[in-house]
């Protein structure tokens, strides 16, 4: 079979399996698959264990890309803090993942990305490397022939104000006076997704003070025409609404003048009692570095000295986001993902047969319901009489615990037989009144808030990257499905809404969107295990449209992957991309919740784990297989490749675990008298 490329990169499409092998008669268990199986489940198992924090939990790095390590460099240009230590370890790590046509890309493999270009050059000049340097040389020439600064995106160029390089009245206008919005009135910061909503509220606060620091140097050399950097750009119809709120941005510029000081900065103060109100107990905003960084330049713009106790305990737990790596590099994690690794971990374990009871389970346990959130959080803005009762991805974010986790801890936690066993059900009863009550309107359940669906944020000048809503996703609403499933309620009204929304969510082809893991395959691999936990029988239509597009998916060497590209280029890349470990874990678990545990496909995938395993019982995975945005902010979950592979491989040698202890109905029991 001949590859195909995108038209961009040149990156090679793997030829998909033949559909026609799924007949050979070779059996798994003639073939030595099942040995090969527990094989590769003792040493993973292993392994993982190996990882695990003398306090219970896991965490695996947080691959981004070069932005992260950029803006770090540039905020601490900014703050008056940056020392030749860090710039060194920083550009030693941006240096080494510029690709060979000059540019940087945002995923491994992917092509070049603009913005990341041009923040990745402007921190190695801060690092002192020439622009003459032949590796600088080329990625300006890459800029330039790609628009320049011009062509950028808005976070892009705000950064850039910040120093000189461009110009604040040239880019799109946050008036603070958004923090005022009811909750009732379209662009209200509640109609933003948290992570859009924790970032825009600094900024707003920036945007009206427009500093300028003196720049170290100039960048000409980035623009395609330095005597005229920023080019008028051609305003959208009038009829259209990219047009009417291009229109409204010019008029909101023209009005900055005539709003009466007094209150401007009456406005400026409610933002930053906002954001102070976020902080969490370990300096950070919502366990994410860009609100971090914003929030921290935001408050130093007001006045807050870096000693400020606010501002300290934010610059610490910026630190805090520094991998600092053998040969010397350093790495910034958007964001750190210990409770998501954990409870993963523990499922994965649990599956692969390790005791119910096995301390370090216990001990996973006993952290994962340390980190549950009592508190009421911005969630509550939309459900104010709603308990609250969940878990955040991160160590420290109670301001926004998310569906999603709530969902897998609650799974996770089920899994291990506690000594306290009335803690646990406490926990997860708590646990399923929260997702039960965040559920859309739609029937379905987003990230982190109910019915975070408004059209207008995206239409934005200012919202040129990334979503900046949380509408439902299919591999959320999953999760949320299978867990209600595993806790009794799969015949609960509320539960039947979410399996109507999935089943009228399956694409044409039988395949299921990713939001939040890259991307059919995760979406198949999340909603087929759901529906059929919640009693959909393996021969219902859905689940074996599903079953055949896994295989015709599957490729030549038995296993699954799937490129960042499928979703820009959906056609060509859907289900398709070099086999990785954890996708095709994805769909090994949709396949063997389907019934299709003897098949040919279920065994050559099985193969294709056991025989790219590592001595050491690890697997390698240099892909991106998760997503913070879809196409424009793709990570790389360096346990993913651990954990998913195991938890396929277990439920291929065991089967489901709830299928052998009857898990559910108690479950169901507690979750329920929990509830009301």
């Amino acid at each position: 079979m001949t590859a195909t490329t995108d038209g961009s990169t040149g990156a090679a499409i793997p030829p998909r399996a033949d559909a026609a092998s799924d007949t050979d008669s070779t059996t798994p268990e003639a073939a030595g698959v099942p040995e090969a199986a527990e094989r590769a489940v003792r040493r993973a198992t292993d392994f993982l264990l190996s990882l695990q924090d003398p306090e219970g939990w896991w965490k695996g790095d947080l691959e981004t890309n070069v932005t992260m390590d950029a803006e770090d460099l540039l905020l601490r240009q900014f703050l008056g803090i940056r020392d030749e230590a860090t710039t060194h370890a920083a550009a030693r790590y941006i240096r080494g993942e510029q690709r060979a046509d000059g540019a940087w890309p945002t995923f491994y493999g992917g092509p070049g990305e603009l913005s990341a270009t041009i923040e990745a050059y402007v921190a190695l000049r801060l690092a002192g490397d020439a622009p003459g340097a032949p590796h600088m040389a080329r990625a300006s020439a890459w800029v330039r022939e790609h628009g320049g600064i011009a062509s950028a995106r808005v976070f892009t160029r705000i950064w850039l104000a910040l120093f000189g390089w461009w110009k604040w009245e040239d880019l799109p206008e946050l008036p603070p006076e958004l923090i005022w919005f009811p909750t009732w009135l379209p662009l209200n910061i509640y109609d933003f997704g948290c992570w859009a909503r924790q970032t825009i509220v600094p900024l707003t606060i920036v945007s009206a003070k427009r500093p300028v620091r003196p720049a170290p140097f100039a960048l000409d050399e980035l623009h395609t025409d330095p005597a005229n950097p920023n080019p008028p750009k051609p305003f959208a119809p009038v009829a259209s609404w990219d047009g009417a709120f291009q229109r409204l941005d010019r008029v909101v510029h023209k009005l900055r003048r005539a709003v009466p000081r007094r209150l401007r900065q009456a406005a400026i103060g409610s933002a930053a009692r906002w954001i102070i109100e976020r902080q969490e107990n370990d300096g950070c905003w919502g366990g994410i570095q860009p609100p971090a960084v914003y929030s921290v330049i935001a408050l130093h713009l007001l006045g807050y000295d870096l000693e400020h106790p606010v501002m300290r305990a934010g610059l610490e737990s910026l630190d805090r986001f520094a991998v600092w790596r053998e040969d010397g590099s350093r790495m910034i994690e958007a964001c750190q993902s210990p409770v998501w690794d954990t409870c993963l971990a523990t499922i994965a374990l649990a599956d692969a047969g390790l005791p119910a009871d096995d301390p370090r389970l216990v001990k996973a346990a006993d952290w994962m319901l340390g980190e549950e959130i009592r508190r009421p959080g911005d969630w509550s803005v939309k459900r104010p009489q709603l308990p609250p009762g969940g878990w955040a991805f991160e160590f420290h974010n109670d301001n926004y615990p998310d569906i999603d986790d709530t969902a897998e801890v609650a799974l996770a936690l089920r899994r291990v037989r506690h000594p306290q066993p009335a803690r646990v059900d406490g926990a997860i009863g708590r646990a399923v009144r929260w997702n039960l009550g965040m559920q859309s309107k739609n029937g379905a359940w987003g990230a982190f808030d109910v019915d975070n669906t408004s059209p207008f944020p995206n239409r934005l000048p200012f919202c040129d990257f990334g979503e900046v809503i949380d509408p439902p996703s299919a591999d959320v609403t999953a999760h949320v499905v299978e867990m209600l499933a595993a806790e009794g309620l799969a015949h609960d009204p509320r539960t039947r809404r979410g399996i109507d929304w999935l089943l009228a969510e399956q694409e044409a082809d039988g395949s299921w969107f990713g939001r939040w893991g890259v991307n059919y395959v995760y979406g198949t691999g999340s909603v087929v295990p759901a529906l059929t936990a919640a009693g959909l029988p393996a021969s219902h239509p859905a689940i074996r449209r599903a079953v055949a597009w896994l295989e015709r998916v599957q490729n030549d060497d038995g296993g699954w992957g799937e490129d960042l590209r499928s979703y820009k280029y959906v056609e060509e890349w859907s289900g398709r991309g070099t086999s990785t470990a954890s996708q095709t874990a994805w769909a090994l678990m949709a396949l063997l919740a389907a019934g299709e545990k003897d098949s040919k496909a279920v065994e050559r995938g099985v193969r294709w784990l056991a025989e790219t395993q590592r001595e050491d019982g690890s697997w390698d995975e240099p892909s991106f297989t998760g997503t913070g945005f879809p196409w424009d902010f793709s990570i790389n979950y360096h346990l993913y490749r651990q954990v998913f592979p195991l938890t396929a491989l277990g439920r291929y040698l065991h089967g489901d675990p709830f299928d052998k202890a009857p898990l559910a109905t108690a479950g169901g029991r507690r979750a329920g008298s929990e509830g009301r």
